[in-house]
């Protein structure tokens, strides 16, 4: 018996802990650790009671550097575990603030490459510009899966809007998470 829709709640949780290091507030230092799927839905085409989707862990540690003025760097390390599934993605960008004013400019462009380990090579550029972003990576494949996906990797597009809490009021700057 095939089900052609099924709907689900799905809980999750996380947690991140920011820092400034030393004494240029634009480096910082974010650890986080998010918890998915607490909840454990069932999500069956077949109408199978059995299929639950296993909880996932994440834990993130990124690292923001100034290297001038007008440019930076950020590390950017996620370990996933979900069942018997595990996954490190490891990288950096490497951004050019653009405008007249480096305090706050006009765009942020970054770019740089991930390793997915024993997997893939991802390319990435992204271009910021407020309240938007905008991304394109490419996951080449130099895994065992490479043979059979003949070279080919898979585009990633992502568009992403950051404006719903007001970043002007001093109630939230104070608890205000770094951009990256």
């Amino acid at each position: 018996n095939l089900q052609t829709q099924y709907k689900y709640l799905d809980g999750s949780a996380g947690l991140s802990f920011n820092t400034q290091v030393g004494e240029d507030p634009a480096n910082n230092l974010v650890l986080g650790i998010a918890y998915h799927h607490f909840n454990r839905p069932r999500n069956s085409f077949f109408l199978n009671q059995g299929v639950v989707m296993q909880p996932k862990w994440v834990y993130s540690a990124d690292l923001k550097m100034g290297v001038s003025e007008s440019a930076f760097i950020t590390l950017h390390n996620d370990h996933v575990r979900q069942g018997s599934y595990k996954e490190f993605i490891s990288g950096f960008m490497y951004g050019l603030k653009i405008g007249p004013y480096t305090d706050d400019p006009d765009y942020f462009l970054q770019g740089g490459v991930f390793l997915r380990w024993q997997d893939a090579v991802i390319p990435a550029v992204q271009l910021d510009y407020r309240p938007f972003s905008v991304s394109l990576s490419y996951d080449v494949n130099v895994s065992g899966l490479s043979r059979l996906s003949h070279g080919r990797g898979g585009y990633e597009f992502s568009l992403k809007y950051t404006g719903f809490l007001d970043r002007d009021n001093s109630s939230a700057n104070a608890v205000r998470c770094p951009r990256f």
